[in-house]
């Protein structure tokens, strides 16, 4: 079966590759690099011919909430008029959980306009939204710090490592449409303070996590509901400890 990743040559999309064709489908890692841009519409309809799967894991390569915004409907209705056009029986896309809940984060307001582009379509779908990835907690921290201080809410957060999330992908991916969305969580869930404190200490970063409950989280303030997921979610098998000790951490 053909299966065409958008953002392929990415983070998510290499390793979701892999275990697609660890099952045998042929896998097009389809981006800017492989002279498919779903922005300009360069290669995509090449790339999607005679495909039966698109999944979507392309990000916007600017989190300034205007061009993010831009980004995500612009991609977003040409990838799915080119999906239309070739016959797709299943969109399956990236998504973060929270996206329904911070409409204040510009970054999380372009991602609900994706999902939104996604479900008015006519072609059937999944939606798999994932809480943050343990890849991405040192730029939180960073972005949080000023001097020695880190401020971090200390709201409820539950980061899932990009190994499961590229697993949950490849499940749903191979599944069956369910036209709606698929929650994914870490198995770990603690304030996003503790999350900051264990991989400075880790790191032996002598920075100091200060607790705030107004500290901002791209632009939003947050609550323990914020960034955590529904009720029986999907949960990631990697617990953030095991993750901090590899050495590629």
């Amino acid at each position: 079966m053909k299966i065409v990743i958008i953002g392929g040559t990415g983070l998510i999309g290499t390793k979701l590759a892999g275990k697609l064709r660890q099952k045998g489908h042929d896998v097009v890692p389809a981006s800017p690099r492989t002279s498919v841009n779903t922005i300009t519409g360069e290669g995509l309809g090449m790339a999607l011919s005679g495909a039966e799967i698109v999944v979507d894991v392309a990000n916007s390569p600017s989190f300034e909430d205007s061009a993010a915004l831009k980004f995500f409907e612009t991609s977003g209705r040409n990838l799915l008029a080119a999906e239309a056009a070739a016959g797709v029986r299943h969109h399956v896309a990236l998504s973060v959980v929270g996206t329904d809940r911070l409409p204040e984060c510009g970054y999380f307001r372009a991602k609900l306009a994706q999902e939104n582009l996604i479900r008015t379509s006519k072609i059937p779908y999944t939606i798999l939204r994932a809480t943050q990835f343990f890849e991405f907690i040192g730029g939180i921290v960073d972005s949080s710090s000023d001097g020695q201080t880190v401020r971090l809410s200390p709201a409820l957060f539950q980061p899932v490592a990009s190994d499961d999330v590229a697993a949950a992908l490849a499940g749903v991916t191979l599944g069956a449409p369910v036209n709606g969305v698929v929650e994914l969580a870490g198995p770990d869930r603690f304030s996003l303070d503790e999350f900051g404190r264990k991989y400075l200490t880790t790191k032996k970063d002598p920075r100091k996590v200060v607790a705030d409950v107004h500290a901002r989280y791209f632009g939003a303030e947050l609550d323990d509901r914020s960034l955590t997921p529904g009720s029986n979610p999907r949960l990631g098998l990697v617990r953030f400890e095991d993750w901090l000790a590899r050495p590629a951490a």
